[in-house]
């Protein structure tokens, strides 16, 4: 009979372990697949805004200061970034 039992015993140990291995791997799997559907499912980057010419932005520049937005100072020193680059 205690051969009977430590059978028994040794099979729900060895099912046990099993068990929570198996577990284990399922949920990393899991963790995997979720984060390649995210990954696939993630809206593509904007595409970048081109570029608006020098003359556009010192217009731009200029019809603020016109409408009373940008002081003398600041429309100087906005200018002198827009130049610069």
């Amino acid at each position: 009979m205690p051969g009977l039992i430590r059978g028994v015993a040794r099979t729900a140990v060895v099912a046990g372990t099993a068990t929570a291995v198996s577990n284990r791997v399922s949920r990393r799997q899991g963790a995997r697949w979720q984060s390649q559907e995210e990954e696939q499912q993630a809206p593509p980057a904007a595409a970048p805004q081109p570029e608006r010419s020098t003359v556009d932005q010192l217009r731009e520049l200029g019809e603020l200061k016109q409408q009373g937005i940008l002081t003398d100072e600041e429309f100087a020193a906005q200018k002198a970034k827009i130049l610069a680059a």
